[in-house]
């Protein structure tokens, strides 16, 4: 006679802890991804380059990145390296292992850079001007 309660028990543990593992690492992505660093990478870049893309040359762009500044300051991110432009392709980076390059279809120059107050302090305004090539 063979003792089929302890094998029973044994495949229900196992079952069970991996679950648990699959559950924590899929809790872990989720709130990892909603911490706001890569969705608003990707919301920023997609929307300067719709803005470039709809711009005329000899215009300036102010975009308030109020949400991106705090992101970056605490992911230790200079807010003046958060957004490059490089060519046709907008980067913008809040966190030390992520960004997020968008291009957008303008011939245009591009120059991005942030507001500074009095004391030269980050307003949280990022300013565009748009120029021809």
């Amino acid at each position: 006679m063979e003792n089929k309660r302890g094998e029973i028990l044994v495949e229900n543990v196992i079952f069970i802890v991996l679950n648990i593992i699959f559950i924590s690492i899929l809790i872990f992505f989720l709130f990892k991804q909603s911490s706001g660093a890569a969705l608003l990478e990707q919301t920023y870049s997609k929307q300067i380059a719709l803005m470039v893309d709809s711009a005329k040359p000899a215009m300036e762009i102010k975009l308030n990145m109020e949400k991106a500044r705090k992101i970056a300051e605490k992911n230790k991110i200079d807010f003046n390296e958060a957004v490059s432009i490089t060519g046709n392709v907008v980067n913008v980076k809040l966190s030390q292992k992520t960004g997020y390059e968008y291009s957008f279809f303008n011939n245009v120059k591009v120059e991005a850079f942030p507001e500074t107050n009095e004391q030269n302090e980050y307003t949280g305004m990022y300013i565009f001007t748009i120029n021809k090539k």
